[in-house]
């Protein structure tokens, strides 16, 4: 991820293989919603997409500010890599609230006037109230970031944000409050915790935990790298470390298996996490985006243990052999072959990286062919979605963007600290850039997906270094059709976690995990064109299978799992 001014340059002529530098010097004078002169691609205007997002974080009232270090000037790699987000319905009301992690100063804050997370409560008018105090939320820290799960099958989802240092577990107390039962639990960690998420990966009814950590990092280990401009320093001057995984006893404490399950048997530099299983064997498997370092695939050997196949499967490095600066991740099928591939994001001149799962274990780099490498390569992508904006039944992507160095463009004017979002529409499994709106260039960082005020189209929320969030309101236009999938387990986990939907010819997996740092709508959104009625298929996590058949069209619908087969 962070570069040193030498590394910086060095990296430009070491990877330019991936897309000519020409190529990246006139991508990079371009507007980023704009298709780059060179290529044949042309930019979609929002009237031909029938799609368009306004930023509506002021007049929603979400105006947080992301503290996130003392202004760069001490060249922390902590201050770099920002705070996630994550929907989150916490009172139950059918309506998406909004959880903001944030940081804080390694040099403090006088005693009152700390930085403290918010959480944000919809009104279901367009605008939201902040209710941390009175939700028992308050709390200050170098945050990073939050997944949401019910973790005791209550019917409450419940909160986990990760620090550098210790991390803190929510119980909903399903009365509006939370109780932080972190100790009693077992799950405070340790270390440089980043991405997280729930996941119930022995199928035994019960969210287990996963934790990324980055480095293994404290500000006595830190270096002063760049010569006579101090700049951050490459991971790899720093120890690598492994990531954590926490198995639920079911009586609300946690058992740290990191070690006999083989998770810590592999160390990194983890910043992504997403879940899914991608061989179709019945476990939900792992894949870790490392920074500059091979990607871990975990494998789930469905006996409690798993085992890294991210260089056999083809997941763990580019097509050429390369390792990447991955950040965020999504695990979802993009091109609709009803198999889950892997898009990661990364910082340039490497271009975002589709792995296509080819099935039987195996994946393939599809970079260039998705359409990829025009719309990255001189921009650095964090949070990422696979969600169909626009509806017409192929998902799309929205990435925050924003470089890691803050003074990348004292070095060269190809590259920009603050960059607008990157929104690339899917035309049938290649994805092409759209003009469909304007934003503030901003640092970018994380970002969560989901259907803000229920009217059957995906918005977004992203976080930004130093700014308060970014509201994405989708305001697709036309008569599309969709379908929202609320899963309910009896047998499974009561959030239907790993379970997979399809919907005619559309898969998604359940999760509230993927993106960066942050935490998606639950909830399984389906764009369906011109579709009336459908058919939908269920297969949970216990292995019992689940048909409805003409299953109307424009509705949010819950499916409860049979208690049999």
């Amino acid at each position: 991820m962070p570069f040193s001014r030498r590394n910086f340059l060095k990296s430009l002529c070491r990877t330019a293989v991936v897309l000519p530098f020409a190529d990246v010097l006139s991508l990079a004078m371009t507007n980023p919603f704009q298709a780059p002169a060179h290529t044949p691609a042309k930019t979609s205007s929002a009237a031909d997409l029938g799609v368009s997002f306004i930023d509506v974080a002021h007049d929603a009232g979400l105006n947080a500010k992301t503290i996130f270090g003392g202004e760069h000037k001490n060249k922390y790699l902590l201050e770099t890599t920002g705070c996630g987000v994550a929907f989150y319905d916490y009172d139950n009301d059918g309506w998406l609230d909004i959880f903001l992690v944030n940081g804080t100063r390694l040099e403090g804050f006088p005693a009152g006037s700390e930085p403290v997370n918010h959480l944000f409560k919809n009104n279901r008018d367009g605008t939201f109230t902040d209710v941390t105090d009175k939700a028992g939320l308050r709390h200050s820290g170098w945050g990073q970031g939050v997944c949401v799960g019910d973790y005791d099958n209550d019917g409450n989802d419940d909160l986990f944000i990760t620090y550098f240092g210790k991390n803190v577990l929510y119980h909903n107390n399903g009365n509006g409050t939370f109780s932080d039962v972190t100790a009693k639990a077992g799950v405070e960690g340790g270390g440089w915790s980043v991405s997280t998420g729930f996941l119930d990966y022995d199928n035994d009814g019960k969210l287990d935990l996963f934790v990324t950590r980055y480095l293994n990092w404290t500000t006595a280990r830190s270096k002063a790298c760049g010569g006579s401009m101090r700049d951050y320093c490459p991971p790899g001057e720093f120890p690598a470390v492994s990531n954590l995984l926490y198995h639920n006893r079911g009586d609300g404490t946690f058992d740290d298996v990191s070690v006999s399950s083989g998770i810590a048997a592999r160390k990194g530099h983890g910043l992504g996490v997403a879940f899914a299983d991608y061989d179709g064997d019945g476990f939900t498997d792992i894949f870790v985006a490392n920074d500059v370092v091979e990607h871990f695939l975990f494998h789930n050997n469905g006996n409690g243990t798993f085992s890294d196949a991210g260089v056999e499967s083809g997941a763990a490095l580019t097509g050429d052999g390369k390792m990447m600066s991955g950040m965020g991740v999504v695990f979802q099928d993009y091109d609709n072959d009803g198999r889950p591939d892997l898009i990661v994001t990364e910082l340039p001149p490497q271009i975002y990286c589709v792995f296509h799962n080819e099935g039987g274990g195996v994946f393939t780099d599809q970079s260039l062919e998705s359409g990829f490498g025009v719309l990255s390569g001189a921009v650095s992508g964090w949070g990422i979605g696979l969600e169909d904006f626009d509806n017409d039944g192929w998902k799309d992507v929205l990435i925050p963007q924003g470089h890691v160095i803050d003074t990348v463009e004292e070095y060269t004017s190809s590259f920009h600290y603050r960059e607008p979002p990157l929104l690339a529409m899917n035309r049938k499994g290649h994805f092409e850039r759209a003009d469909a709106g304007s934003s503030l260039p901003v640092a970018g960082r994380g970002a969560a997906y989901g259907d803000l005020n229920n009217d059957g189209k995906v918005d977004v929320v992203t976080t930004a270094l130093g700014g308060p969030p970014q509201v994405f309101m989708n305001h697709a236009g036309g008569a599309q059709h969709w379908l929202t999938i609320s899963l309910r387990g009896t047998k499974s986990n009561r959030d239907g976690f790993g379970a997979r939907v399809q919907v005619d010819g559309q898969v998604r997996i359940a999760t509230s995990t993927a993106s960066y740092l942050s935490s998606n709508d639950k909830r399984l959104h389906f764009g369906l064109s011109s579709a009336e009625s459908v058919n939908v298929e269920v297969l949970w996590p216990s292995g019992i299978r689940q048909t409805l058949q003409g299953v109307r069209t424009d509705q949010f619908l819950e499916v409860q799992e049979p208690t049999h087969p």
